[in-house]
């Protein structure tokens, strides 16, 4: 078995060019923390009003935009559907983070605690649990229920997060991120949206830019230096993980709690060409990113395929 050295990391490239040192990286999104880092409880007004013709989520970006049951629908109950499908977002992105955040403390138990990549990581960690709160606020402040994820891929993660090896942890941490990030940087700046929701998503995008940038980093040097079964097996996990997190993104409780028939509305979802866009684009840049160094492969490409985020 070859022992890879730092020397030879320092060597080390990928078809985006040479991995960049692990420490220098994360001294850099150490002094970006504690730059712009933020405390929701300080920064957002909870207690303003609910603004009265504003949506919870930009319209474009409901699953039903566009379809005929779109068409159908009052205003007032195309605005009713974006308040559930931010809370259910928003209760998908705790749930993703509390992973996330496991996943983490799995990466970094055997590192020195003194490193910038330690230090960093438990920085991350800190942010998270502000999201995860933030998210929960938010929730509670619209008025709709949390949408936990189906009992059985609330299950499957706990085997994500028992058997994933530190590749398929950094791209599985992208898949959650990315996506959801390319939606917020379209929220934070609508007008048409409420203050609040505005607030929540500004301050993810801008705490999230150093966690992709922090995975990314990652996923590279582990794409490189992990054995090959650990490539293949990443692979597979990730297209998985793909398949699972387009299920999950928006609960189907939604329809029916606004009075939609659940079956019609997931069915004309589904079928929507609008939401298929919406949703390859939104993953193109993370897609393109894994297809440059290897991840989109074999039978993993095929299951990110079949999850509707591939074109």
């Amino acid at each position: 078995m070859t022992t890879v050295t730092q020397r030879d990391l320092t060597l080390l490239r990928d078809a985006l060019g040479p991995l960049r040192d692990r420490e220098q990286v994360a001294a850099r999104l150490l002094e970006s923390s504690a730059k712009h880092s933020f405390d929701p409880d300080k920064e957002l007004d909870w207690e303003a009003p609910i603004e009265e013709g504003k949506w919870f989520w930009p319209p474009e970006l409901v699953s039903l935009y566009d379809t005929p049951l779109w068409q159908r629908m009052s205003e007032e109950q195309r605005m009713d559907l974006a308040r559930h499908e931010a809370a259910s977002l928003a209760s998908l992105g705790i749930w993703f983070e509390i992973i996330l955040m496991q996943l983490l403390v799995r990466h970094i138990y055997d590192k020195s605690v003194t490193s910038n990549h330690v230090r960093y990581a438990l920085t991350e960690i800190a942010d998270e649990c502000r999201h995860s709160m933030m998210f929960a606020k938010m929730i509670q402040k619209g008025g709709a229920p949390a949408y936990p994820v189906p009992r059985v891929y609330h299950n499957l993660a706990r085997v994500l997060k028992t058997v994933s090896t530190t590749p398929g942890s950094f791209a599985a941490t992208l898949l959650g991120e990315e996506i959801l990030d390319w939606m917020q940087r379209l929220t934070f700046p609508d007008e048409r949206v409420q203050t609040l929701v505005r607030g929540v998503t500004r301050i993810h995008v801008v705490e999230e830019a150093r966690h992709v940038r922090y995975a990314r980093e990652e996923l590279r040097r582990q794409m490189v230096t992990a054995p090959r079964w650990e490539q293949e097996f990443t692979r597979i996990s990730c297209g998985e993980a793909a398949r699972v997190f387009s299920v999950c993104f928006v609960n189907p409780k939604v329809y029916e709690n606004v009075g939609l028939d659940r079956r019609e509305a997931v069915a004309q979802v589904r079928a929507s060409g609008h939401r298929r866009e919406v949703m390859q684009t939104g993953a193109k840049r993370l897609t393109d990113f894994l297809d440059d160094i290897g991840v989109l492969r074999g039978p993993g490409r095929r299951l990110w395929k079949s999850s509707g985020l591939l074109a």
